[in-house]
């Protein structure tokens, strides 16, 4: 399975299911990308997931895929 750079299954991702994905089909990694501020973001601050950012969750963060609310929640910071 694999992993977006927003830490969710790459096969569940909304934007790949609908093959809206920049990286579609290979799923996202952290590159500099101007349609997913998320893989740049990450590829910016050195980080495979936005997970591993001491920034978490962050701006970027709220443009999804995952809910900004559940960003919160697993960070802890809700």
């Amino acid at each position: 399975m694999k992993t977006g750079v927003c830490g969710i299954a790459c096969e569940k991702c909304p934007r790949m299911v609908q093959k809206t994905c920049p990286n579609y089909p290979q799923g996202c990694v952290p590159k500099e990308n101007k349609f997913c501020k998320i893989a740049s973001c990450a590829f910016a601050k050195g980080v495979r997931l936005c997970f591993a950012c001491g920034e978490f969750p962050c701006e970027t963060t709220k443009s999804g895929p995952i809910a900004y609310g559940y960003c919160q929640y697993i960070s802890g910071k809700n």
